[in-house]
C-alpha cells in the first residue's frame, strides 16, 4: 500500500502523513487492527486476530515512508508504536518483511537521536538495502540512554528479533562495558 493510499484512509492529506506525531497515531491503528482483526487496515479482507500480514508491513512502510516525514529521523513515539505491533502480532505471516522493517526503524532512531547521521527513511527503511550500510556498528556516538531505553523495550516483548537484538548487542557491548557492572539488569537482552 502507498504511503498516499494510507493517508487517504486516515482522512489525512492524500498526499501525505503531516507529520512524525500523526505517524505514531496512524501505526496505532495499525496495531488496533492487528489485535483484533478489524478496523480501517484490515478492511475489504480477510484478517485474523493477532496476525501480522504483508499488508499490515505495508501499512507500517507506508505510514513511516510519506513524504512529509520521509528526511526526518524515526521519532521515539513511532519506534514505541513498532515495539506494540510487534508485541501485538503472535502469528506472523509476512514473510519476515515486518521485522526487517522493525530493526531498521528502531536502528534509525537510536543512531538519529544519538546525533549521528541517517539516511532518507525511504533508503533506509527499503527492505533492499541492508541495515549494515547504514546503521552504526560500533557504539561511537551512540546514545547510552538511547540503547538503555531500546535494551529495556526488548526485555518486555514477547516476540524478539534476532536483527535488532544483534545491532543492540554490539552497540551495547561496546558503548556501555564501563555500566555493566554498575546495571547488569538494563542489558539483559535475552539473547
Amino acid at each position: 500500500m502507498t504511503a498516499v493510499a494510507t493517508a487517504e484512509l486516515f482522512g489525512i492529506d492524500p498526499l501525505n502523513v503531516s507529520d512524525r506525531y500523526t505517524a505514531a497515531q496512524a501505526l496505532g491503528v495499525v496495531r488496533d487492527g492487528i489485535i483484533t482483526g478489524e478496523g480501517p487496515t484490515t478492511r475489504g479482507r480477510v484478517h485474523f486476530s493477532r496476525t501480522l500480514d504483508a499488508a499490515d508491513t505495508a501499512w507500517c512502510m507506508g505510514i513511516l515512508t510519506a513524504s512529509a516525514v520521509d528526511n526526518q529521523p524515526i521519532s521515539r513515539a513511532e519506534a514505541e508504536a513498532l515495539f506494540e505491533i510487534n508485541d501485538a502480532a503472535a502469528e506472523r505471516v509476512d514473510g519476515g518483511w515486518f521485522d526487517d522493517l522493525f530493526a531498521k526503524a528502531v536502528a534509525h532512531h537510536a543512531a538519529a537521536a544519538s546525533g549521528l547521521p541517517v539516511p532518507a527513511r525511504s533508503v533506509a527503511l527499503s527492505p533492499d538495502v541492508a541495515i549494515e550500510s547504514w546503521a552504526p556498528t560500533q557504539a561511537v556516538g551512540v546514545n547510552t540512554e538511547v540503547l538503555e531505553w531500546i535494551s529495556r523495550q526488548m526485555r518486555g516483548t514477547r516476540r524478539s528479533n534476532h536483527t535488532l537484538m544483534r545491532l543492540v548487542a554490539t552497540l551495547v557491548g561496546v558503548a556501555t562495558l564501563p555500566l555493566i557492572s554498575q546495571v547488569p539488569q538494563i542489558f539483559d537482552l535475552g539473547v
